[in-house]
């Protein structure tokens, strides 16, 4: 199942997290197989950071890409508010680049929310996308009104997406940001969707797991990707990680899983504060 981008740029709607990697040398090498295996395994989007072990995962990421992988690769990172004005955003992105080791990010993020005007920092992606130094740009963390203000801003409506917090278990988006995101064709990016490792042991998710031959990981991720305009990224520090979730992108829930799922953890009935790790 795929996820189209406002300007009609299709990728599958399980990608990979890199949050943690780069962290240490002594596993480097491991990090670095497990997402050449994923992009072997047709796993496309690659979501990094500058903020991950201070550029390590990008770093890591950059590694991964040598060779012919780039061009399978769809490469999503972020810039700090921090770095979030004019100058900053455009310095950042080039740190990021070498990093990298490519001459392109295919999608650029603002991580939070911070000090720097949000039109300033628009205005930077602007001129790294007519520099042809990004392809598109985005947000992370933004609730609705955010992304209102975003959108009201002269270049707002080029907003590519908005990377959330979103898991079985943390469904406020699905009441506002959701629809909204859908409405206006903007893929909703699903970071930390094991819950930070808290979905694995499950019960609820363990038991519809077995009856589909699979474990919890796999039906929380599959209750992600079944929903429209979602693209779920789950770290997956291994290769066999990357094989276990790539099993949750063929594998449909029934009336009865999803039943299951929605005892346990409602859909919501009003609106609730975004959630943020």
């Amino acid at each position: 199942m795929d996820v189209t981008f406002p300007d009609g740029t299709a990728v599958p709607a399980l990608g990979i997290g890199t949050y943690r990697m780069g962290e240490s040398t002594r596993t480097r090498e491991r990090e670095i197989a497990s997402v050449q295996s994923a992009l072997d395994a047709g796993i496309r989007v690659i979501d990094t950071a500058e903020m991950y072990a201070d550029g390590g995962a990008e770093s890591v990421v950059g590694a991964a890409l040598r060779g012919k992988r780039r061009d399978s690769a769809f490469v999503v990172t972020k810039v700090l508010p921090s770095n979030a004005s004019r100058s900053g955003v455009i310095s950042a992105c080039e740190r990021s680049l070498q990093r990298l080791q490519i001459d392109r990010i295919d999608l650029y993020l603002l991580h939070w929310r911070g000090a720097a005007p949000l039109a300033e920092t628009v205005d930077a992606f602007e001129h790294l996308a007519a520099r042809g130094r990004i392809a598109r740009w985005g947000v992370s963390n933004f609730d609705v009104s955010d992304m209102q203000e975003v959108q009201a801003l002269a270049s707002g409506k080029r907003c590519s997406a908005n990377q959330v917090y979103f898991s079985v278990s943390r469904r406020g988006v699905e009441f506002d940001l959701l629809p909204w995101s859908n409405s206006r064709g903007m893929p909703l990016m699903a970071y930390s969707p094991f819950d930070e490792g808290r979905l694995l042991g499950d019960r609820t998710l363990a038991s519809i797991g077995r009856k589909h031959g699979v474990g919890a990981a796999q039906v929380a991720l599959a209750w992600l990707l079944a929903k429209p305009g979602v693209i779920a990224i789950p770290k997956a520090g291994r290769a066999e990680h990357v094989r276990e979730n790539a099993v949750a992108a063929s594998l449909a829930l029934d009336a009865d899983d999803i039943a299951q799922i929605d005892r346990r953890w409602p859909p919501p009935s009003k609106k609730q504060a975004l959630a943020i790790v």
